[in-house]
C-alpha cells in the first residue's frame, strides 16, 4: 500500500484524468434507473460486457419493475443465464422489482439507505446508481478502484470502506463527480492487476507504485 499523495499531486492527476476525458461515463447499459439497478446488481462477479449482451433483449422486454413481474423468474433465468450466479441474482431481481411496485410506486428511490435495503443492492450498487442516475458525487468501490487507490497513493485503504473514505476526504470537490469513474476506467484498461500498462500511462511519473513496467 502507497502512502496518501499530497492534494497537490492528486489534483494534477485527477486534471490529466479529466483532460483526457472530461466525462467518463459508466459501461453498463442501460435506458432508465431501474434497468441500471438490475444491470449492476447483475454485474456482481461478473464483467460489464457479459452483463450488456445478457441484458440487452431482457430490457426491451422488461424496462420497469412490473414488466419485470410480468416476465416471470423463469424467463428471466433464460435472459441471464450466462451471467455468473444467476439463479440467486434472478431472485433477488423479482424480490426488489416487487418491493418497488409495493413500496415506491414502480420508481426507484435516490437515498442509498432506500437502495441499501432492496435485495441484491449493496452500498457499491447503491453509489453507482446515485452517482450515474442522480449524478451525486457517490463513489463505487470496486477491485479495479481498491487497486488502484492503493497503487497509487490516490486513495489507500485496507479495506473498501476505508478506499471509498479516502476518495472523499482527499480527492478535491470540483473532480468527486466522475473520480470513481476516472479510477475504474484506469484500473480496467491501464493500472490493470498483473501486468500494468506503466509505459502508456498518464500519471506514470506521479505514481510512486516502484514495480512500474516498461
Amino acid at each position: 500500500m502507497a502512502k496518501q499523495l499530497d492534494y497537490h499531486t492528486i489534483r494534477e492527476i485527477f486534471t490529466r484524468f479529466r483532460d483526457a476525458e472530461d466525462a467518463p461515463k459508466g459501461e453498463l447499459h442501460h435506458v432508465n434507473a431501474y434497468t441500471l439497478v438490475v444491470a449492476v446488481a447483475l454485474s456482481a462477479q461478473a464483467t460489464d460486457a457479459g452483463v450488456n449482451k445478457a441484458t440487452k433483449a431482457l430490457f426491451k422486454k422488461a424496462d420497469t419493475p412490473q414488466k419485470m413481474l410480468d416476465l416471470g423468474e423463469e424467463q428471466l433465468i433464460e435472459h441471464i443465464k450466462t451471467i455468473g450466479l444467476y439463479r440467486n441474482k434472478a431472485k433477488n431481481v423479482m424480490k426488489l422489482s416487487r418491493i418497488l411496485v409495493e413500496e415506491y410506486g414502480g420508481e426507484v428511490p435516490n437515498s442509498r439507505a432506500a437502495l441499501q435495503s432492496l435485495p441484491g443492492v449493496g452500498r457499491k450498487t447503491a453509489n453507482v446508481v446515485l452517482n450515474m442516475w442522480w449524478r451525486h458525487p457517490a463513489q463505487a468501490v470496486d477491485t479495479h478502484i481498491f487497486r488502484v487507490g492503493n497503487r497509487t497513493g490516490i486513495a489507500p485503504g485496507k479495506d473498501v470502506d476505508a478506499v471509498e473514505r479516502a476518495i472523499e476526504d482527499h480527492i478535491p470537490a470540483d473532480f468527486q463527480l466522475h473520480a470513481h469513474h476516472w479510477l475504474i476506467l484506469h484500473g480496467r484498461y491501464i493500472c490493470v492487476a498483473r501486468k500494468p500498462k506503466c509505459g502508456a500511462c498518464l500519471i506514470r511519473d506521479l505514481c510512486p507504485f516502484e514495480d512500474k513496467t516498461l
